[in-house]
């Protein structure tokens, strides 16, 4: 639920990274014709920034994150997360229907809201999902970034994110953009603090569901965060051609899941042109 008073300095914030990014030092490219190929396909001239904030992310997720994530996955029963869960998607559905609108899926913009309205009142503010089980799916790739997709907007490079994780230059503006266009701070007057948990909160729960996941493709990686990379990149180009991501999860939320799907590819692949988010793959290093 950003704020305008929250939500503009991280939009900012968002900018200033991406500038920033443009002016460190990036990975020199190999003059070798055969490494100068791969290093092109795999479009990650900010390598060498990449992989310190890479490492911050998971220094922070190890010490702090992971650990929260587990003691709320173990300590709060399965219903009430499921419901909490469940209201948070549902406070981002006015997001979604408006870049369906913008997408110039009209028919998606109408479940989107159909969606949110059945949510808000017979499931109790969205903390009960009566519309899934009526047939009325949550669209995905309902995010700005999905929107310059559409709009024939190219990803970019491949970016790190502190926090955020995996994402290039197009979504992360989705991200920032999607954050400002929230309509919750415009209506209700809810404190800052009130705001920065709900990021919080959102991020363990995002952490929670996908644990074990990630555990796995940590594991089974030679370079994890060139693996993860990869996935990130296939499962997002999935979501944003599809419309729908694959089975497993969400790119977002579970990155790990396109490689329990048997969607990983080596650890040295790129993978397709990218994701998130945002747009986001928030609290996943």
């Amino acid at each position: 639920m950003p704020l305008r008073s929250s939500s503009r300095p991280l939009a900012l914030g968002m900018a200033v990274l991406l500038a920033a990014s443009a002016l460190s030092g990036c990975a020199t490219p190999p003059t070798d014709p055969a490494q100068r190929a791969e290093f092109d396909r795999i479009n990650d001239p900010l390598e060498p920034m990449n992989r310190a904030i890479f490492d911050f992310n998971m220094a922070l997720d190890k010490n702090a994150i992971r650990p929260v994530a587990i003691a709320y996955r173990d300590t709060v029963p399965e219903f009430a997360r499921d419901g909490l869960h469940n209201a948070l998607q549902n406070f981002g559905e006015p997001v979604i229907f408006v870049n369906k609108v913008l997408q110039g899926e009209p028919i998606a913009a109408i479940k989107t809201l159909l969606r949110f309205l059945a949510n808000s009142t017979f499931g109790l503010g969205g903390f009960i999902d009566v519309a899934t089980p009526r047939g009325v799916v949550r669209q995905q790739a309902g995010d700005f970034g999905a929107t310059l997709y559409k709009w024939g907007i190219g990803d970019g490079p491949y970016l790190m994110l502190p926090l955020l994780g995996p994402s290039n230059p197009r979504d992360a503006v989705g991200f920032a953009v999607d954050t400002v266009s929230s309509p919750w701070g415009y209506i209700v007057n809810i404190p800052t603090e009130a705001s920065v948990g709900q990021f919080v909160f959102k991020g363990v729960d995002v952490r929670s569901r996908t644990v074990d996941a990630t555990d796995e493709l940590e594991r089974n990686s030679v370079d994890y965060y060139a693996t993860l990379r990869s996935v990130f990149r296939q499962y997002r180009q999935a979501e944003l051609d599809g419309g729908q991501a694959p089975s497993g999860g969400d790119l977002y939320t579970d990155p790990a899941g396109a490689a329990a799907a048997g969607g990983a590819a080596g650890p040295a692949a790129a993978g397709a042109a990218s994701d998130v988010p945002a747009s986001q793959l928030p609290n996943i290093p």
